[in-house]
């Protein structure tokens, strides 16, 4: 049996999630997945760049700047975040439910493009070492588990069981077999399920409230998390780090840039979901704004990007996003299968949605 880095809550990880309404859950789906592959292609020609720096070379970025990949066309093309989250979805699709061995050797098969460390020792763990998938996993609390989780609840959708918990947890170990990683993507995964439920939009504390009450008691109270900040002395669990840090954020009126700013918002989790959070907190309203902060406020905005837009996109539907951002995408999992991503979508929608 697989060892999880996890406290198994079966308060949380027995609970069966709630019946979501069947009108507009194919535009709700479609929604989280372009939010998500728009984010990321958004971002991932400025990622790893201090925002000001970003805002002196590239000003405010509201489109998709030329892209070296297609031509230096005004197009969208995908970097690690939205292959590995599309590449789940056709595992999906090709097995009927999830398969962790089939969807580590598809991880493996081909070229990721921006592929962080964590992956990278994920994939020698499994293809060179031929460690079994269950064992594979480095314990890291970097984002690479969280941005590619959302395509996870789409075959619940229609029959939600316990099973989506498990099923999550599992897809996230085979990468990231952390406490903080394995959690926030239960919790992100709950968060979108309840966003695909809504008729309108939370109030702003009601993003970090969901989170955190998933988060917390699946961490725990143990872990020990160092902030990366000079002269922050944070240690401690991720849900405490939030807990503290973004209500005071908020209360104090603090823009997305100089939040995230204070706690770096990089790849390490503790910066990644204080500012996905936050900027949900604060924009969560209006899909296009969030997606825009979290690109151009942020160090690792394409992934911050791709989890904005997925919890947009889930909210507010596909309609809600600019046309003109989803005519832009190229469709793209690898470098020539245009239009690949558009295909698993609706074959996705028609199997377990529609």
């Amino acid at each position: 049996m697989p060892q999880i880095a996890l406290t198994q809550d079966p308060t949380i990880l027995g609970r069966i999630p709630a019946p979501l309404p069947r009108a507009r859950q194919a535009d709700r789906v479609a929604g989280m997945l372009l939010g998500l592959m728009i984010g990321d292609s958004l971002g991932n020609g400025s990622e790893s760049l201090n925002p000001a720096e970003r805002h002196q070379r590239f000003g405010e970025i509201r489109d998709y700047p030329p892209n070296r990949h297609a031509g230096d066309r005004r197009v969208g093309t995908p970097s690690d975040d939205s292959q590995m989250a599309l590449w789940t979805l056709e595992s999906l699709l090709e097995r009927g439910r999830l398969d962790p061995d089939a969807l580590a050797r598809k991880f493996c098969e081909h070229r990721i493009y921006g592929i962080g460390g964590t992956v990278r020792d994920f994939i020698t763990r499994y293809t060179v070492e031929q460690k079994p998938w269950h064992e594979a996993g480095p314990a890291s609390a970097g984002n690479g588990a969280l941005m590619r989780i959302a395509p996870m609840l789409i075959p619940h959708v229609a029959d939600p069981t316990p099973t989506l918990w498990q099923d999550t947890l599992t897809a996230a170990m085979l990468t990231h077999n952390d406490r903080a990683s394995t959690a926030s993507c239960v919790a992100f995964v709950s968060l979108l399920w309840d966003l695909l439920g809504r008729s309108d939009p939370p109030d702003p504390h009601w993003w970090l409230e969901r989170f955190l009450g998933v988060l917390r008691p699946l961490e725990g109270d143990d872990t020990a998390y160092r902030s990366r900040v000079p002269g922050d002395g944070y240690i401690g669990p991720l849900w405490r780090l939030l807990e503290e840090r973004l209500p005071t954020a908020f209360d104090r009126g603090l823009d997305a840039r100089t939040a995230g700013n204070s706690w770096y918002s990089g790849a390490y989790l503790l910066e990644t979901l204080p500012s996905a959070l936050y900027i949900l907190m604060r924009h969560g309203h209006d899909p296009e704004e969030a997606i825009v902060r979290a690109v151009n406020d942020t160090r690792d905005n394409d992934t911050i990007a791709a989890i904005v837009g997925a919890a947009v996109g889930a909210l507010h539907g596909r309609a809600a996003l600019p046309q003109r951002w989803i005519d832009g995408l190229l469709g793209r999992t690898r470098a020539d299968d245009d239009g690949h991503a558009f295909a698993l979508i609706d074959q996705a929608i028609a199997r377990w949605v529609a």
